[in-house]
């Protein structure tokens, strides 16, 4: 079984995540594709990197990130740096031949986007972005059962992504709410996810009419390095500087294949935690996601018998997708890490198998076509094509 030597750039909480993902990763799919082995790590410091190396289990650690790509024995460049590194790393890694695993979004406009899709293309290397609810097993159920047919034709699709952790506004600004680092701020952090899953249950958007509205304009400045995510606050006498990104973003879609839909992202929505959700009609039937209740799927079939119909929940298990290598009993529960520790699966499994990998590169320049489009939408106050092909 070949091992494979990871280099991840970056070391904040998704590294964390990460990281738990490639020591699970054999636990959960054995026989493994591939046996993921943490080799460096590199941070803003020595001291900080050192500590990561330490407490995510890497043999070595820099404070050069570009001592990670120059290493000849790494395999794989992981990325989960701010949005603003993301091109500079990623063709870096793909011009020194290493496969390339991302944190979405893949970079802050569709134009960089191009740059890190070209690089990957002409240097041959697997190519992955961190898009893991789509792996969350239910979900991986309704594309299946969408695929079979079971709910017909799909008419349209209506997503939401909620969260509260930025709606209070003495929650620091982050990079996460500058434009020149993160490129948007709801619609590129979460709403992005919802796309991702869009696309992949539904198809390629054609047309989207957008509104995006900034509601906290100003926020006090973030000390330090490490993005809290709202869990810490700031005080009266700490200086504010503006904010230049959304807060919420509202969209109509027009997909190619014909369907409708809308998906609503926010960070400003007081109560809600990770509140994603899906529903989608067929002319056959209707699928209902709430990822808070991630075991389960809602499924709703026309053809049952009249006296039958309604809503089912079906509960995933060894029955379902990624089923085998997950745990034993239906609704044993499923976590955020396992999302990743499959995303990682997948990962290992197209390298070694020298299959193509989804979402990638190609898959990441077409939602920054489609954000950009949002961002447009909003400025005109029309639809806006996507160009997406």
């Amino acid at each position: 079984m070949k091992e494979y030597n990871v280099g991840l750039i970056g070391a904040g909480f998704m590294a964390r995540a990460h990281s738990i993902a490639y020591a699970g990763m054999p636990m959960f799919f054995w026989p493994a594709p591939g046996i993921p082995v943490k080799s460096i790590i590199a941070d803003l410091t020595e001291e900080s990197a050192k500590d990561a190396a330490i407490r995510f289990g890497f043999s070595r650690s820099t404070s050069d990130w570009h001592k990670v790509i120059e290493d000849d024995g790494v395999d794989i460049v992981d990325i989960c740096t701010p949005n603003n590194m993301h091109q500079e790393m990623a063709v870096a890694a793909a011009q020194a031949g290493k496969h390339i695993f991302c944190e979405k979004p893949i970079a802050r406009n569709a134009e960089e986007a191009k740059v890190m899709l070209d690089a990957v293309k002409k240097a041959g290397v697997k190519n992955m972005l961190a898009f893991n609810y789509r792996r969350t097993p239910a979900i991986a159920l309704a594309k299946k059962y969408i695929e079979e047919g079971s709910i017909g034709r799909i008419l349209n699709f209506r997503g939401t992504y909620l969260q509260d952790w930025s709606a209070d506004p003495n929650s620091p600004l982050s990079w996460r709410f500058q434009k020149s680092i993160a490129g948007s701020g709801t619609l590129g952090d979460i709403g992005t996810h919802v796309i991702d899953i869009a696309r992949y249950l539904v198809g390629e958007f054609d047309e989207v009419f957008a509104s995006l509205k900034t509601y906290i304009t100003e926020r006090p400045v973030q000390t330090g390095a490490i993005d809290k995510l709202g869990t810490v606050k700031g005080t009266s006498d700490v200086p504010k500087a503006p904010v230049d990104v959304d807060d919420e973003a509202s969209f109509m879609i027009r997909f190619k294949n014909g369907a409708f839909g809308s998906i609503e992202a926010t960070r400003n929505g007081w109560g809600r935690n990770n509140f994603i959700t899906l529903e989608i009609h067929g002319e056959k039937g209707s699928i209902y996601f709430n990822y808070e209740r991630r075991d389960e799927l809602q499924v709703y079939f026309a053809d049952d018998p009249g006296d039958r119909r309604g809503f089912r929940t079906v509960y995933t298990g060894p029955a379902h997708p990624y089923g085998e290598g997950l745990w034993p009993i239906p609704a044993l529960g499923i976590g955020y890490t396992e999302t990743k520790i499959i995303e990682c699966y997948d990962f290992f499994k197209a390298i070694a198998e020298n299959a193509e990998t989804s979402p990638n590169f190609e898959d990441g320049y077409h939602i920054a076509l489609i954000c950009d489009a949002i961002v447009a939408s909003s400025a005109s106050d029309r639809w806006q094509k996507t160009n997406c092909v």
